[in-house]
């Protein structure tokens, strides 16, 4: 399982990459595997608002339907329209391809909340 250190994670097994005051979010390469063959992926509106720790979208698998959980709050400036036929990404490139959202913060100490690779990989080895 890939965990880049350069990012960001939350409980609910999302990547934040900081981008000055925006940040590029999708799901983790261990959340990805968990799931399995993700064939539909549900994805908010450019210009929505997005609060931390709320849904903001879904994955569908071909064993489950996942919510995405928002690591961060603010407004959502890019979304990744490439996944809407091309859900695949997600299983085979979850740091490249398959980011979701870019959200402009509302708050950047919610940063601070967030794990480090190293933080987020004890945390999936005790799962």
């Amino acid at each position: 399982m890939s965990t880049p250190k350069e990012l960001r994670y939350s409980e609910e097994h999302e990547w934040v990459k900081v981008e000055g005051e925006r940040v590029r979010i999708g799901i983790t390469d261990f959340a990805q595997h968990e799931l399995g063959d993700i064939v539909f992926v549900e994805l908010p509106e450019v210009g929505d608002e997005v609060t931390a720790d709320e849904p903001f979208g879904s994955v569908e698998s071909v064993k489950t339907v996942s919510e995405l959980y928002a690591p961060v709050s603010g407004k959502v400036v890019e979304v990744n329209e490439d996944l809407s036929d091309s859900p695949e990404f997600v299983n085979e490139s979850a740091y490249e391809k398959a980011w979701m959202v870019v959200v402009e913060l509302s708050d950047s100490s919610e940063l601070d909340k967030l794990m480090t690779a190293e933080q987020y990989e004890a945390m999936t080895k005790e799962d």
